[in-house]
């Protein structure tokens, strides 16, 4: 059962793997790619740094088992995956634009609420034609805090879209990023994709697996006016 018995007065919407399926491109660069160029003596999973900044994976990457490429390098091999991943393989969650006509029209707030840097999200706002669906698009560059799973990006995001945060829905896809949504004290839908395996799911309100399944959770929880 959801905490909070109310409606949700703001949605906050992760990108990567909840806006668009970047999730298994992202999953399998790390694996393949960037850990074991960054630490190639180590056998890291990726859900340890699933849902955090670039930037700050190398930090992790660093402090923990010690890396074997300098920054820059780790951090041009992110851009060109970037690019490549956001202009060519990515797919946009079925139906985005429609639900987001709806929560306009039922005077909802919506935020893109994101790890990536904002000229990756600007690749993905100009492709889809989103730049002016959300009322705000947020990155976690924009704060100088933790990230993910700190609550702070969604912290910040409820204090930009002036919405309590526990009156916030944020639909996440990452063990990090429901972490970091429970621990803000929002509402958290999880949307379950096959990139992320079998991870702890469990501080989440609800678990969806398909976008009419989405949907349907943030509408039922956010429109006061309809049965859906």
């Amino acid at each position: 059962m959801p905490r909070y018995p109310g409606y949700m007065n703001a949605v906050l919407f992760d990108m990567d793997g909840v806006l668009v399926d970047s999730e298994d491109y992202w999953v399998a660069f790390q694996r393949e790619d960037i850990l074991p160029a960054a630490v190639p003596e180590q056998d890291v999973d990726v859900a340890e740094t699933s849902g955090m900044n670039y930037r700050e994976i190398y930090d992790y990457l660093e402090t923990e088992y010690g890396t074997a490429i300098s920054r820059e390098a780790f951090v041009r091999r992110f851009a060109a995956a970037a690019e490549e991943i956001y202009t060519e393989r990515v797919d946009l969650l079925e139906g985005l634009h429609d639900l987001l006509s709806e929560l306009e029209a039922a005077g909802i707030p919506t935020a893109l609420v994101s790890s990536s840097p904002h000229d990756w999200i600007a690749i993905v706002t100009e492709r889809f034609d989103l730049e002016d669906s959300f009322d705000h698009v947020i990155s976690a560059d924009d704060i100088d805090a933790a990230s993910k799973p700190a609550p702070d990006v969604f912290e910040y995001a409820a204090a930009e879209v002036g919405v309590p945060a526990e009156e916030c829905l944020v639909v996440e896809d990452s063990e990090n990023g429901i972490e970091a949504a429970a621990r803000a004290g929002t509402l958290v839908v999880a949307y379950r994709i096959d990139a992320h395996g079998d991870i702890d799911r469990s501080p989440a309100d609800e678990v969806v697996d398909t976008p009419a399944e989405l949907r349907a959770a943030v509408l039922e929880r956010t429109d006061r006016y309809s049965s859906h």
